[in-house]
């Protein structure tokens, strides 16, 4: 069987490692188009995501099985349904589904429709209306806290947590004049109130009918220990059973995974693919923060650790419609996944570096996910992105997992690289 998985970050190198790791077939994985670390676990294409007539020549001149999309930039330009489109078999949501995440605005009219629950918001289609609308008074006082969202897909840069009305302000003018998520992204704005309790990620496959839940993953998005500084793409995730308990979890799919599938077949466009819920555990409920149609990263690797299924089998269950005869099989007890990033990050990061260490840290019994590498001509990995690598490890309780990734952070250095020391730190004591 051949596979092809396509994007180049962390996310796709815990697929590929999981397609091998779970195989149960001899099966042939090509990633396009990849990175250092992920030419351990696949063959490697050089073709862009974005490139789809390049995608579909490749994956019929090598007779590809199967294509999985990792990035929501492609899913939301269509490739899923180009490839439908050719009789490819392809898993991901088609473009209309992949609006819940490509479009903040959509995602909240889709909600409200639905009756998920959310944060209040308004949404603002010009710097002035923004300002207008928060300073209406529905937004609290001068001293409350509010969030802002670009409306369009912004990699990761495109939601401020305000502490201040003034901070709001300066976001609305960074988003919308300054444009520091991108020239399109924040053509529109929502701006929601904020919204307290804690936070969770709730991952599923879906096949149109039918859905399967991962194990439940809180992530860490600020750069600072303690939770502060700038948002980033996740700076660590952890599993564990504590983060989403049974009966909060039924009231999860009561209230917010049946709604959102029926709803989608409801609007036509039946979810298949992997359908990531963001989540507030608040006093008055779990409340939905935002839909991603894809895994996160690094979500994606804490949870791929524990899968004990055939991942291929997973996928070509979604592609056939079939996901209701599979029933999945995870390892007992709690992951992590600590990111290591470049100095700088998420600001403008200095790159280039060689890593050292990364053969003494896989000899600690992790496992090393390449996010941000490449090779140097002579064949050395260096640290290209904003995130470089997550260091994952699977164990029977989280304290154990979470020092298995701290023990292997011991052994890799670079030139300013930077992780938090405090992952999971809620839960581990």
């Amino acid at each position: 069987m051949k596979i092809l998985v396509l994007g180049s970050g962390g996310r796709e190198h815990a697929v590929v490692w999981a397609l091998r790791k779970t195989a149960n077939e001899n099966i042939h994985t090509y990633c396009a188009p990849g990175n250092a670390g992920i030419t351990e676990d696949a063959e490697t294409v050089q073709l862009s995501v974005s490139d789809h007539s390049s995608l579909i020549r490749f994956v019929e001149s090598e007779g590809v099985d199967l294509t999985f999309v990792g990035p929501e930039a492609p899913l939301v330009e269509g490739l899923v349904d180009a490839f439908e489109s050719k009789g490819l078999a392809v898993v991901g949501p088609s473009a209309a589904a992949a609006r819940l995440e490509g479009s903040k605005i959509f995602a909240k009219d889709f909600m409200a429709r639905h009756k998920v629950p959310t944060a209040f918001h308004s949404v603002a289609d010009t710097p002035a209306g923004a300002l207008e609308f928060l300073r209406s008074g529905k937004f609290g006082s001068a001293e409350s806290q509010v969030v802002i969202k670009a409306d369009g897909l912004a990699a990761g840069k495109g939601v401020v947590v305000a502490g201040s009305h003034a901070e709001a302000e300066q976001a609305i003018e960074d988003l919308m004049i300054n444009h520091v998520a991108g020239a399109d992204a924040a053509n529109r704005i929502v701006i929601e109130e904020m919204m307290f309790g804690v936070e969770a990620s709730l991952l599923l496959f879906a096949d149109g009918k039918d859905y399967l839940v991962m194990p439940a993953a809180r992530d860490h998005k600020r750069i600072g220990e303690n939770d502060t500084g700038p948002n980033t793409g996740g700076m660590g995730t952890i599993t564990d059973p504590e983060i989403l308990p049974t009966e909060i979890l039924d009231r999860v799919v009561r209230e917010i995974i049946e709604p959102t599938l029926a709803g989608a077949e409801q609007d036509g466009f039946a979810f298949k693919g992997i359908l990531f819920l963001g989540l507030m555990l608040t006093d008055a409920g779990p409340k939905l923060l935002e839909y991603n149609v894809r895994f996160g990263d690094p979500e994606a690797q804490a949870i791929l650790i524990r899968l004990k299924t055939d991942l291929a089998s997973v996928f070509e269950a979604i592609s056939r419609g079939t996901l209701g005869k599979l029933k999945l099989d995870w390892s007992e007890g709690s992951s992590a996944c600590v990111v290591a990033a470049n100095p700088g990050y998420p600001g403008k990061y200095v790159s280039g570096s060689m890593v050292r260490g990364l053969s003494e840290a896989k000899r600690t019994g992790v496992q090393v996910f390449h996010a941000g590498t490449s090779f140097s001509p002579e064949g050395k990995v260096i640290a290209t992105g904003g995130r470089v690598l997550g260091v994952t490890s699977a164990a029977s309780t989280l304290p154990e997992a979470l020092g298995n990734c701290y023990r292997a952070l011991e052994e890799i250095y670079w030139p300013g690289i930077q992780f938090r020391r405090d992952i999971g730190k809620a839960l581990r004591n």
